[in-house]
């Protein structure tokens, strides 16, 4: 079996060419095995508009969807192991006023662990933020807008719901909530990546949460968790030697899909090389962390992919399964 180092060095080259190419400005790698072993690299800017500054291994990245996965899941699944919610109970026993105005719908008889594996009809999309900048407002607004039902796809509503949850059962805002070891809410900009140029916020974001509907509600279950590689590493490592509710983490509740985590299939993130006993999870903004047990290794591939500006083909998804690859190429 092979030592995260040299993991690293198969794997780091596929970095620095996508750094090489110009399409994304940088990015860190790491890896750590069962044993506590690591092996971690930066290379490239994490700003490069208006100044540039370098990267570096102690460099603070928005996580994105890594959140719901780090924390949100995590803190769902151990108030389940604490009996404090069922996951297999609707929303409405923590949400009672989750649409409230028509008591027969099916927006209210979705449940936790139908949220945390994305198998309800919330649209891919919502712009949530496009409807007004008061957080509390927006929350309302949400638990009483009407979605047309549809497949079930991949969806933040999913998140954010069981965000609004943890707002109720805890009595106060996720970012009043510990984030965990090793992560925060947002992050000293001379010593965090850039990512992008917001459009509506109007200046280049750095420390402060990307995700459009996470930044308007001020804290929200799908997205504006910030970490290192190290932060990331530490977390992965605690789930190699099983720290935590982590058995329903790996069952699986769907062909692509476990409880928070995606599994492998056909053109996954992780590669083709990884073994089934895999999770994993992306970030919009160019993050990622993969968990193979089976090995008894993980990685996580963090970037700013998206800076200055998402509107390009940064190449992040087949940068993603490369590094996978080469990383398990043994």
């Amino acid at each position: 079996m092979s030592k995260p180092q040299d993991m690293l060095e198969r794997a780091f080259p596929a970095l620095e060419q996508a750094i090489a190419s110009g399409r994304i400005p940088g990015g860190v790698l790491g890896i750590i095995d069962r044993d506590g072993n690591r092996a971690t690299r930066a290379i490239g800017s994490a700003q490069t508009v208006p100044t540039s500054r370098p990267m570096t291994e102690d460099t603070w990245f928005d996580l994105a969807s890594i959140s719901k996965v780090a924390f949100t899941t995590e803190r769902i699944l151990a108030l389940a192991e604490a009996g404090t919610i069922d996951l297999d109970a609707p929303l409405t026993t923590i949400l009672p006023d989750y649409r409230h105005y028509n008591l027969d719908n099916w927006e209210r008889k979705i449940t936790f662990r139908q949220c945390l594996g994305h198998q309800t009809p919330f649209p891919a999309v919502f712009p949530l933020y496009t409807y007004g900048r008061d957080p509390d407002l927006l929350r309302t607004f949400l638990l009483q807008h009407e979605f047309p039902a549809g497949p079930a796809v991949y969806s933040d509503i999913n998140f954010i719901l069981l965000g609004f949850a943890l707002e109720r059962i805890h009595g106060k805002w996720l970012r009043e909530q510990d984030p965990g070891p090793g992560f925060a809410w947002s992050a000293d900009p001379q010593n965090a990546a850039a990512t992008e140029l917001c459009y509506w916020r109007h200046r280049v974001l750095v420390g402060e949460v990307h995700d459009d509907n996470c930044s308007a509600l001020e804290g929200a279950g799908n997205a504006g968790l910030f970490g290192t590689v190290h932060s990331m590493l530490d977390f992965a490592g605690n789930k190699l030697t099983n720290a935590g509710p982590d058995a329903l983490i790996r069952t699986p509740l769907s062909a692509r899909r476990t409880h928070g985590w995606e599994r492998p299939y056909d053109g996954w993130s992780g590669g083709d090389n990884c073994t089934a006993e895999t999770i994993g999870h992306t970030g919009f903004t160019g993050t990622g962390i993969w968990i193979d047990f089976a090995r008894g290794h993980a990685w996580t591939l963090l970037t700013n992919r998206v800076h200055p500006t998402r509107h390009f083909d940064s190449g992040i998804f087949a940068l993603r399964r490369a590094v996978g690859d080469r990383i398990n190429a043994e």
